[in-house]
């Protein structure tokens, strides 16, 4: 079998995936903070690629090197969090890795009675985990730590009727957290971000360019995303940072500037242009068209013929 091809190993439970760490058994069945320097099992025995059906997020601290999530590789120098919702495949690392840090492992269940089981599901960055991790500044990291701090102290006192409560409170102040150094990163990251911009541009034009519409439709964000190697949520709030705009509407930006170009020459119909950005039906390329210039096609196209 190829290498990343394995069949993933699921662990249905919390309880078996802290088995298979060689920790003892998880305070709480629903929810567990473990922390790293107490994984006994060596990184070489776990399964190439695991799945389980609760949430998890994971802080490392001081890792230096790169460990694969998902299908890609992630530098994690100065140390990060990803965020893995349940039934995501998990690639081990390839070798031992010289970090610190928690994981905090969540069941649905544990979240069903709060409001939270439904709102979890609005933060894109659970799709990033297998594209994109949350970088953290030194001050980051102390906020986030002490926020493991208070839920693992909360798990090691004594369960009472109260420990839920809390235990969800302080998952979502995490959250809350996680969410706003995101968006800070999407600040602190445009250099970067500005190249994988010029990267989607560059993608558009060679997908109209070699006539990639005409043979296999119209380009998708999840076209884009993949060959990004971002996921369709990152790579839409990403360009919303910096420009405004979602992925389809830069779609639509590059269909409207090639659909102008191939209108001005006399040498295509309406329809033409329309099969040849690929579209199925010259209508729906009417309708975007217009939409997007407050003219037809057909109008554009003729205002050049009268000149």
């Amino acid at each position: 079998m190829k290498k990343g091809k394995e069949i993933p190993q699921t662990f249905a439970s919390i309880s078996a995936l802290h088995r298979a760490l060689g920790l003892p058994k998880p305070m709480h069945p629903l929810v567990s903070l473990v922390d790293y320097a107490h994984i006994t099992t060596p990184a070489g025995e776990l399964p190439k690629n695991l799945l389980f059906p609760f949430y998890k997020i994971s802080y490392k601290k001081n890792l230096q090197g790169k460990i694969r999530y998902g299908q890609h590789d992630y530098d994690f120098d100065e140390g990060g969090i990803s965020f893995t919702a349940p039934n995501q495949i998990i690639a081990a690392a390839e070798d031992e890795k010289d970090y610190s840090g928690y994981t905090l492992l969540i069941h649905p269940d544990f979240l069903r009675p709060y409001p939270l089981a439904k709102t979890i599901r609005n933060y894109g960055f659970f799709s990033y985990a297998a594209n994109e991790a949350l970088y953290l500044s030194d001050k980051e990291k102390t906020t986030v730590s002490e926020v493991f701090e208070h839920i693992l102290q909360e798990l090691d006192g004594n369960i009472d009727h109260f420990s839920q409560d809390v235990i969800v409170a302080h998952i979502e102040v995490l959250i809350h957290y996680s969410n706003r150094f995101y968006n800070r990163q999407f600040l602190t990251r445009k250099a970067a971000n500005h190249d994988i911009l010029t990267q989607m541009e560059t993608l558009l034009e060679h997908y109209f360019n070699d006539e990639k519409a005409l043979l296999q439709g119209l380009p998708t964000v999840q076209y884009l995303a993949d060959r990004l190697q971002l996921s369709p949520h990152y790579l839409g709030d990403m360009l919303r940072s910096l420009t405004g705009q979602n992925t389809q509407q830069h779609i639509h930006e590059k269909l409207i500037e090639r659909a102008k170009e191939f209108l001005a020459s006399d040498q295509l119909t309406v329809a033409e242009v329309a099969y040849r950005l690929g579209f199925e039906h010259p209508q729906s390329f009417h309708k975007i068209f217009k939409k997007k210039t407050n003219v037809t096609p057909l109008a554009f196209k003729q205002s050049f013929q009268h000149n």
